[in-house]
């Protein structure tokens, strides 16, 4: 099979190569799926520039999201059979041709399915349902600041946040980008680049404070969401973008460390504050009914409507360094996907 493999840290257009690999084994409680379309995400970029702790050795293959049909199911699978059309999450190995990955991390998908917008389904709309619905639970009338709002997790956590009657702040770095984000229901976005994000907040909110934030960021950006939570606030980080602006030092370490602020337990306690780590992989490791819940709910909402992924742009395979680049421009708006 052909798979997109990273064979060392930097520009795209030198870290990856096109090359054949043996046929993944599918044990006994796996699916092999054969894929059509798979789709980037941040911790992509990371991991090409050497800066995300989980990936894999070099050489290795990306990819934590996949849609395609299955060819193989393993003795232990039951409800899944050949030619079932199927998106599956992976931990890893989702740059390929085709790609095994445990049952618990798929789910069928109905006929007519746009498989580009359901490559956002697994990673980006999991990463929300679990952090929104299953870590803080949205309120109705929760003041909810949600960071990188036009990227494929802020979309979605702008749609649920919507779905529960929140009143949501949602941060970009372009008028296009807020323009994306009032189409999508945001009451009030804010350019980070001509506002001080802190600054507007406060500026619209008052006497009152946020009680929910989603930061992806990380670093002083997470400071400085940390000063506008109020009492029974939850602050949720899946993310630390801040650093792949970086080199990615020791200095720099540092720096994203320190930029965080000092956190203690006494001062969330009298506080009443909450700060929650994300991280799906984990989950996926070691909560699996969680990750296989949140795919079924995402899902049922994609079917009814609810929930609608932005697609930005699709790219050959051959064109994987293209896709990179634009993700890690910071220009685009919803998924960023590649297809066989």
């Amino acid at each position: 099979m052909r798979a997109i493999v990273l064979v060392k840290d930097g520009n795209p257009n030198e870290a990856f190569k096109l090359q054949d690999l043996p046929m993944p084994i599918c044990k006994p409680n796996d699916v092999l799926i054969k894929v059509s379309h798979f789709g980037l995400n941040y911790a992509d970029i990371m991991a090409r520039k050497g800066m995300y702790a989980d990936r894999p050795k070099l050489p290795c293959v990306l990819g934590y999201e996949l849609v395609g049909e299955v060819h193989t199911v393993g003795s232990e699978v039951r409800d899944f059979e050949k030619g079932d059309y199927v998106l599956g999450f992976t931990q890893f190995g989702g740059y390929a041709e085709y790609c095994a990955t445990d049952v618990m991390g798929v789910v069928k998908l109905g006929t007519g399915t746009n498989p580009a917008e359901a490559t956002a389904l697994a990673t980006q709309y999991c990463t929300a349902w679990y952090a929104a619905c299953m870590m803080v639970n949205l309120q109705k009338g929760d003041r909810v600041l949600i960071h990188a709002a036009a990227g494929g997790v802020g979309t979605a956590l702008i749609q649920i946040a919507k779905m529960k009657g929140c009143e949501i702040f949602g941060t970009a770095g372009s008028d296009e980008k807020l323009e994306y984000l009032t189409k999508q229901g945001v009451d009030h976005p804010i350019n980070y680049r001509k506002h001080e994000f802190d600054t507007e907040v406060n500026r619209i909110l008052k006497d009152k404070r946020i009680d929910v934030a989603f930061d992806p960021i990380g670093g002083s950006n997470f400071k400085r969401t940390n000063a506008l939570m109020g009492s029974g606030g939850r602050i949720v980080t899946f993310g630390a973008s801040e650093w792949s602006a970086s080199k990615g030092g020791i200095i720099d370490k540092l720096k994203l460390a320190f930029g965080f602020g000092f956190l203690h337990p006494i001062g969330l306690l009298m506080k009443s504050k909450t700060i929650i780590g994300v991280n799906m992989l984990r989950i996926g490791e070691n909560k699996p009914k969680y990750l296989q819940t949140c795919m079924q709910e995402v899902y049922k909402h994609y079917q009814n409507g609810t929930l609608k992924p932005t697609v930005d742009s699709e790219f050959s395979a051959e064109n994987i360094a293209k896709a990179h680049d634009r993700l890690d421009g910071r220009g685009s708006i919803g998924k960023i996907v590649v297809k066989w």
